[in-house]
C-alpha cells in the first residue's frame, strides 16, 4: 500500500482532512483496533439513534437497533469500501434493522413522550417545514399512523436523503416500490399536516385567507 501519497489515498479521489481522518481510523479498526472503531461509533451514534428511533418508536429498540447496528457494521468492514462514507452505510445497516423489528410478529410501538430529544432534520422536502421545534409533537404523531414500511421509506428519504437506490438496496425492495411508498406515505402526511401547514401558510402571508 506504498506510495507518495500516503497508505489511505484512493485513486482518483480527492479526500478532504475530515474523510481522510475517517478513513485512517476506518483502515485501524480493520486491523482490529477498537478505540479508533469507538470513535467512529461516537461520530455517528446520534444519527443512527435518530434514523432507528423514526422508525421503531421507541426509545428502548432504538438503542438496540442501533447497538446492534454498529456491531453488524464493525464485523463487515472488511467489505466495506475505504473512503466512501461510513454514515449513509451504517444508517442503511440501521434501517433495515429497524425494518426487520417492526414487521416482527412480537414488535410493539410504543408511543413517545414529548421532547425526546431528536434531531432537527434537515432537507429541501415541502414537508421539512414541519420539522421546527413547535411541530415536531405533531409530525411524530402523523409518522405514527403510517404503516411501518411506508415510514421506513419516508425517513430514509426525507431526513437521511437516500437516493430511490439507496432505499432499495437498504430495504431489499424494486425502486419502484420504494417511489410507490414514498408516494403514499407524503399523500398520508400531507393529509395529516394539512391543518398545521395551513395555519403556518396563514401566518407567512399575514393572516391573509
Amino acid at each position: 500500500m506504498g506510495g507518495g501519497d500516503g497508505p489511505f489515498q484512493v485513486p482518483g479521489r480527492t479526500m478532504s482532512s475530515e474523510v481522510r481522518d475517517e478513513t485512517f481510523l476506518l483502515a485501524r479498526a480493520r486491523q482490529g483496533d477498537l478505540p479508533a472503531f469507538e470513535e467512529i461509533v461516537g461520530r455517528y451514534q446520534r444519527r443512527v439513534y435518530g434514523v432507528a428511533l423514526r422508525i421503531v418508536r421507541s426509545h428502548a429498540v432504538a438503542d438496540d437497533v442501533a447497538q446492534e447496528a454498529f456491531l453488524k457494521a464493525w464485523r463487515a468492514l472488511d467489505r466495506f469500501e475505504l473512503g466512501r462514507p461510513f454514515g449513509p452505510w451504517v444508517c442503511r445497516i440501521a434501517a433495515n434493522l429497524a425494518v426487520n423489528h417492526v414487521r416482527s410478529p412480537v414488535a410493539r410501538e410504543d408511543p413517545l413522550p414529548e421532547g425526546h430529544g431528536e434531531t432537527k432534520a434537515v432537507g429541501e422536502d415541502p414537508l421539512g417545514a414541519v420539522l421546527d421545534t413547535e411541530a415536531q409533537q405533531l409530525l411524530h404523531e402523523a409518522l405514527e399512523e403510517l404503516p411501518p414500511d411506508q415510514r421506513a421509506v419516508f425517513v430514509l428519504r426525507a431526513v437521511e436523503e437516500m437516493s430511490y437506490s439507496e432505499i432499495a438496496e437498504a430495504l431489499d425492495l424494486s425502486p419502484g416500490t420504494v417511489m410507490s411508498r414514498l408516494f403514499r406515505a407524503r399523500e398520508k402526511l400531507a393529509k395529516s399536516l394539512a391543518p398545521y401547514l395551513g395555519s403556518a401558510a396563514r401566518q407567512r402571508s399575514g393572516g391573509r385567507s
